[in-house]
């Protein structure tokens, strides 16, 4: 077995390698139409689902995607525009009115390929015409400090949008509509995932008001009220306008998952998949999953070691803090607490898109000594945890990990480690 250290890494890279779009494009690509062929997209790998698109297309090809900053790949006939994430910006809703002009301008011999992943929400964003700009980002900003998860947070933008939940694919209508999906949701529902531009929305404008009012949001007032509104429903299942469209969910984070796992049984160590789809405070989950990795380590329940426990899913942080930091560091900040410094137990939490938050690190690692470390350091795992600043305590230890942009995105990666004696 390879050292600890090592061992976590190589399973990220398998589960993010598994999301690879280079790789996973061109076997969904249908034939080409008799008429143009356009490519739409958004989302974090957008981009490089885009490049493999045009690497693997035979005839005429044009079209606009766009990506979170940092995100773009250079391609020749597709346009690529960054925008941003997870707040809209200006950049974002030009893009999202030119896609849906694009979409506007096609007939039924026509072909729209819409390529869509984690982060398509914020990146194609735009509001209905009786919504400002302002108004969804003070709502979305809202409900990203309460926690809400991101189907909450979907449902309602897709109710604030012009372009989302189903609208994209009505607008292309009658061209044939073809989805190539990486899902980052719990569930990989497509409804969700970036807010579900080309597929039914089976979500109520009536839920939208629930989750806001749960949430105690009640500003600004002009989008409760449109929100109160028919103009704002969106189109449902069993509609005609989705006749011509199609979808395929090219890759998951079960699949990213499976990857690790593999690796890590060649690797001689008994991988254990806990589930693809769990959510929850990062700090909550933490405090579950510790015990169980307690319970491997001493009693060898539920899986003897060595052993890896695998999870992915979307966590949140509730927000209370000045500190930097996001799901996965917070986490991996939370469970090296309740581990206390077990001798047997590592641990790694990544976003598989490499950013966690809105910092530059896909996530953290802890190890037997991640307390001891810090404490000779002078920092305190639970002041730093109080002030949401698990980037600042993993910072000074040297245990951030900083991949960069992947280009792909299928949800966070959780492999807790647990060795033998």
């Amino acid at each position: 077995m390879k050292d600890p250290r090592s061992l976590l890494i190589s399973l990220f890279d398998a589960a993010v390698a598994a999301a690879d779009p280079a790789l996973l494009v061109p076997a969904y690509l249908p034939d080409p139409p008799k008429g143009r062929t356009v490519v739409v997209g958004a989302g974090k790998a957008a981009a490089a689902m885009a490049l493999a698109v045009e690497s693997n297309w035979p005839g005429p090809l044009e079209g606009l995607v766009v990506t979170r900053y940092g995100h773009a790949v250079p391609c020749e006939r597709i346009r690529v525009v960054e925008a941003g994430h997870p707040m809209p910006d200006d950049h974002g809703l030009q893009a999202a009115r030119e896609i849906l002009a694009i979409a506007e301008g096609l007939g039924p011999d026509d072909l729209m390929i819409c390529l869509i992943s984690g982060g398509g929400s914020s990146l194609l964003s735009l509001p209905h015409d009786a919504v400002g700009l302002e108004d969804k980002r003070a709502v979305n900003a809202a409900l990203l400090r309460c926690g809400a998860h991101i189907g909450e947070i979907n449902c309602v933008r897709k109710h604030l949008s012009a372009i989302k939940g189903g609208r994209l694919a009505a607008t292309a209508a009658p061209a044939r509509v073809v989805t190539l999906v990486i899902s980052d949701v719990p569930g990989d529902d497509p409804a969700v995932i970036a807010s579900g531009p080309t597929v039914p929305d089976p979500t109520t404008a009536g839920e939208a008001l629930s989750i806001l009012t749960h949430y105690g949001i009640s500003e600004p007032a002009s989008l409760i009220r449109h929100l109160k509104t028919k103009a704002c429903e969106t189109p449902k299942p069993g509609d005609p306008i989705f006749a011509n469209t199609s979808l395929s969910m090219i890759a998951t984070p079960r699949k990213a998952l499976e990857a690790a796992a593999r690796l890590a049984a060649a690797a001689g160590v008994k991988p254990l998949i806990l589930g693809d789809a769990l959510e929850g405070e990062a700090r909550e989950i933490a405090k579950a999953l510790g015990p169980m990795a307690t319970s491997c380590a001493r009693h060898g329940d539920p899986v003897d070691p060595p052993c890896v426990l695998l999870s992915g899913g979307e966590l949140t942080v509730t927000i209370k803090g000045d500190g930097r930091g996001g799901p996965n560091a917070e986490f991996a900040l939370s469970l090296a607490q309740h581990l206390d410094g077990n001798p047997h137990v590592w641990a790694l939490a990544c976003d598989t898109d490499g950013i966690d938050g809105s910092e530059d690190n896909a996530g953290a690692i802890i190890t037997p000594s991640t307390l001891t470390r810090a404490y000779r350091l002078g920092l305190r795992a639970e002041a730093h945890l109080d002030d949401n600043d698990a980037y600042g305590f993993f910072e000074g230890l040297g245990d951030l990990v900083i991949t960069g942009p992947t280009l792909t995105n299928v949800n966070d990666f959780r492999a807790i480690l647990i060795v033998s004696d």
